[in-house]
């Protein structure tokens, strides 16, 4: 049921029975403002939204370090790319100045 925000204050004890059947929402203008759910149906939305929380990146890097430190290491070893062409580095005119660029002043 919906309700606009007169009438729920006015019928307040109503809309928390109601609460116990399904949501119960509340307009200002008709524009939806809040709902009112049960005790039961908030505390499965908690256990939900805790559930789906994930680490933060940060989080899961302390993890990583911390599973690296614990087995004696300092670090990830990241072997430097060889299987693709690089034009910055691979090409040694990269960087060179187009023939058509002004001169710098």
């Amino acid at each position: 049921m919906t309700w606009n925000i007169a009438t729920a204050k006015q019928q307040f004890s109503e809309v928390v029975r109601l609460t116990a059947e399904e949501p119960q929402a509340i307009y200002n203008r008709d524009k939806p403002v809040a709902v009112m759910v049960s005790a039961q149906e908030f505390e499965e939305f908690r256990q939900w939204k805790a559930a789906k929380a994930r680490p933060s990146n940060a989080e899961l890097f302390a993890e990583i370090r911390a599973i690296l430190a614990a087995e004696g290491e300092d670090g990830i070893h990241v072997p430097p790319r060889a299987n693709r062409y690089n034009p910055m580095v691979d090409d040694p005119h990269y960087w060179d100045e187009p023939p058509d660029a002004p001169a710098a002043r």
